[in-house]
């Protein structure tokens, strides 16, 4: 019989990472059945446009997932899941971590913090200490394991079980269930930041795969992952950026956002909107092309991010209602929405990757504040800026954790970009002109740093990361022994 896998994509970045690169199609040429489990609403939708012979989509059940951790035991379940995210060990760069927690002190009440935080804080000590303690943390979630798929794995008795966490989401169920019948289990990583913001696993999980020698230090000394078990395949989501392949023409792209082929093109990516505004960084961004103020006319296209189109807390709706506002204020200030794809995959559904890809191709500069679109900028060898202006006191809202933009810089994603010197910091906007006029007066500025850096976050740039992904995961499914069936 021929070798089945789950892949559990419960995410729209997951999507884009098995389906929008090589990894299903060169597992399932190698004659693998491949099993998609993804969000219960959007299934159908993303079965339609992937479909193929050999690949199968089912639910997740994300809904009764989250009834399971709603009513069975809820409080302990969100304690484990806190101590997992921030109990990493001291060998890896906290900071990330350290942020969570002072936002679940912020955004509690001292009731909470007494019974709670503090308590949990002794322990986060000991699993940051102890490997044995973090082992312990991993097996002691098994005991909520709900058995919300046996129906599935009855009827296809899966080889390998593959997530895009190691149980950091609603994925941990699935896993911890394929744990429990014995049958092997990998992880993926889909995120820049993952392994170093969310650390200890969420299952008990065999393998993964991640983006390069940085990451798997952060897994193996962070959160104890075997050395010979972690696989550096590269990022497959990048390959399409790579080669090229979602890339649409210049004018094209330039009609489609009312955009002015004379005039550069200043790009602005939304990001870290849940622990401060994006406002600033982007209204000094449309002052200064819109006054002239820089050594080229320019123009400003900003792109939301998917937080801004949720309906909680309503401060991230109306920051986009004001960046829709400046549009209509300012000349020259264009607004581009990521496309959503559905359910719980959101405004993450990958849909766009060609509007994305363009953006950043065809932009002379790139604005963010540190997000991964940093990465994907260096990609395209475009110039790029850390923007970091600040609203004195953050959001402002009564129990609404803030933090200044200035004080990430040393998340461990964000102080190797800083190191890597691949773009510049601005942390007002007089240095925010400077650093957007050097660019647009040298666009060769640091290209060498950009390359330098992309190599050394995501290891092949050659666009052959999904085909590498998958030969990993074949020859897992070649030593690991799997269910009889």
């Amino acid at each position: 019989m021929p070798k089945r896998i789950f892949i559990s994509a419960d995410h729209g970045m997951a999507v884009i990472y098995f389906l929008q690169s090589d990894v299903v199609s060169r597992l399932l040429e190698a004659g693998v059945e491949v099993i998609l489990l993804t969000d219960d609403e959007t299934k159908d939708k993303i079965a339609a446009k992937f479909a193929r012979p050999g690949l199968i989509f089912e639910g997740l059940r994300l809904h009764a997932a989250q009834k399971y951790a709603n009513t069975q035991h809820p409080r302990l379940q969100w304690v484990l899941g806190y101590l997992r995210r921030v109990g990493g060990s001291w060998r890896i760069n906290t900071e990330a971590m350290d942020s969570h927690i002072w936002e679940v002190w912020a955004e509690n009440s001292w009731k909470f913090r007494l019974g709670i935080w503090i308590p949990s804080a002794l322990a986060i000590l000991l699993l940051r200490s102890s490997r044995l303690a973090r082992r312990a943390l991993v097996k002691a979630q098994t005991y909520f394991t709900p058995n919300l798929y046996a129906d599935l794995f009855a009827r296809y008795q899966p080889d390998l079980v593959i997530a895009s966490t190691p149980g950091w989401r609603m994925d941990r169920y699935l896993l911890r269930e394929a744990a429990a019948k014995g049958i092997p289990t990998m992880t993926v990583i889909v995120g820049w930041d993952n392994p170093s913001s969310y650390t200890i696993p969420g299952a008990p999980v065999q393998w993964a795969t991640c983006w390069s020698e940085r990451q798997k230090e952060e897994l193996v000394k962070g959160s104890d992952w075997s050395e010979e078990r972690v696989h550096i395949g590269g990022i497959p989501s990048y390959d399409g950026y790579l080669r090229r392949e979602w890339l649409m023409p210049r004018e094209e792209y330039f009609r489609l956002h009312h955009l002015d082929v004379n005039r550069k093109l200043i790009s602005y990516a939304s990001s870290f909107v849940h622990f401060a505004p994006n406002f600033p960084n982007i209204e000094a961004l449309a002052r200064l092309v819109s006054s002239d103020s820089l050594d080229e006319p320019a123009q400003l296209l900003i792109r939301l991010h998917p937080s801004h189109f949720q309906d909680k807390p309503r401060i991230f709706a109306e920051e986009r209602e004001r960046v829709f506002a400046l549009e209509k204020q300012y000349k020259h200030v264009h607004v581009v929405q990521p496309v959503p794809l559905g359910g719980s995959l959101g405004y993450y559904g990958g849909e766009d990757m060609p509007e994305k890809a363009s953006m950043l191709a065809y932009s002379d500069v790139m604005v963010t504040v540190y997000s991964t679109m940093l990465v994907e900028c260096a990609v395209h060898d475009t110039p790029m800026i850390a923007a970091v202006l600040d609203t004195p006191g953050g959001w402002n809202v009564p129990g609404k954790f803030s933090l200044a933009l200035k004080d990430i810089g040393n998340w461990p994603t964000h102080l190797r970009f800083r190191q890597a010197r691949a773009g510049k910091v601005a942390s007002n906007e007089a240095e925010l002109r400077e650093a957007l006029n050097a660019y647009l007066k040298n666009p060769h500025l640091d290209s060498a740093e950009r390359r330098a850096f992309i190599e050394e976050e995501i290891t092949y740039t050659d666009g052959t990361s999904g085909q590498r992904t998958a030969q990993f995961i074949l020859n897992v499914l070649e030593t690991s022994g799997g269910p009889a069936r």
